[in-house]
Parts: structure tokens; C-alpha cells; sequence
């Protein structure tokens, strides 16, 4: 039985859901998302809680059961509170800069990377090494994080590049004479 999946999932009152078949569609102050759950799983509406069950006792319905629940549970977060990823730049002469809709990176090269950003996605550089990215939509979000990281990713050895604000890059020593 799965632990998450049977919690019921609680509507804050400024939320709104409407429930058509297996897609719900959920809106919110930030915006509205929808999804379209498994067949393995049945949603019901009650006054302002959301119930997912398996429609039977079979291994794919209890495999779906939980993993719809939370992407049901993401959605009313996305559309209330939203998500968010913090990036920090370490290293000598890293910055980045918001142009517009163009995120200015130097890290390093002989060029400056010009990161254009999604329209479902906010960032903001508050200091030269810090880039924070918000967004209602966690898999979207996480996926422009990545993207941003993989320009430079954090090495081993001084730990320059970029990184997660609470990401832990283990430390390698160097050569020895």
C-alpha cells in the first residue's frame, strides 16, 4: 500500500480544481496548470481535499498510485507558492547578468554565453554571482537549473564554476612533489 498515495491532498482556498475524466486542471494565483493522471488511478473532488486511489489491487495501479498523488500535490504547489532554484557562480571574474530576456554569463571563456530564457520561467540576478530561477512548473524549472549548470559545472579541485546554493562539491587534493 502506498503511504503517500493515500493521504488526501488539501486545497488552499485561493485554488481552484475541476476534474474531467483523468485530467484535472488546477488554478491558482500564480497561473494554472493541468495533467492528465493513469488510467491505473481514479481522482475524486470532495469540498477542498483531493483523493487518489488505485482502481484495483494490481502492481501498475499501486506503481501509479503515489507517483500521481505527488504530481497532483506539485501542481497546487506550482500554482500557489511556486518553485524555485538558487545558482551560485564561484570563481575569479564569473558573472552573470540579465539582459531583456537574455541571461549574460562570463565564466571563464574567451566569450561570453548568452542563455535564452524560457517564457514559462522567471530569473533573477539579485548579485553578480547569483542567479535565482522561479517558475510554477518543478520539472521545467529544475530543467533550466541544469541547463544553466552545465555551462560551467563546479570542478573538483578550486570548486569554481557553477552551483546549487546548498549543492556540495567534494574537495580533491592536487598533485604532491
Amino acid at each position: 500500500m502506498s503511504r503517500i498515495g493515500k493521504k488526501p491532498i488539501i486545497l488552499p482556498e485561493n485554488v481552484m480544481a475541476n476534474i474531467t475524466g483523468q485530467k484535472i486542471e488546477v488554478k491558482g494565483p500564480n497561473g494554472s496548470r493541468d495533467f492528465l493522471t493513469s488510467k491505473e488511478v481514479e481522482i475524486d473532488l470532495n469540498d477542498n481535499q483531493i483523493i487518489v486511489k488505485p482502481r484495483n489491487l494490481s502492481k501498475k495501479s499501486r506503481q501509479h498510485w503515489g507517483m500521481n498523488r505527488t504530481q497532483i500535490a506539485n501542481l497546487i504547489e506550482g500554482v500557489t507558492t511556486g518553485f524555485t532554484k538558487n545558482l551560485e557562480l564561484n570563481g575569479v571574474g564569473y558573472r552573470a547578468a540579465l539582459q531583456g530576456n537574455i541571461l549574460k554569463l562570463s565564466l571563464g571563456y574567451s566569450h561570453d554565453i548568452d542563455f535564452e530564457v524560457p517564457e514559462s520561467v522567471k530569473i533573477t540576478v539579485p548579485k553578480p554571482t547569483e542567479i535565482i530561477i522561479n517558475g510554477i512548473d518543478q520539472q521545467i524549472v529544475g530543467q533550466v537549473a541544469a541547463n544553466i549548470r552545465e555551462k560551467r559545472k563546479p570542478e573538483p579541485y578550486k570548486g569554481k564554476g557553477i552551483r546549487y546554493k546548498d549543492e556540495y562539491v567534494f574537495a580533491k587534493e592536487g598533485k604532491k612533489k
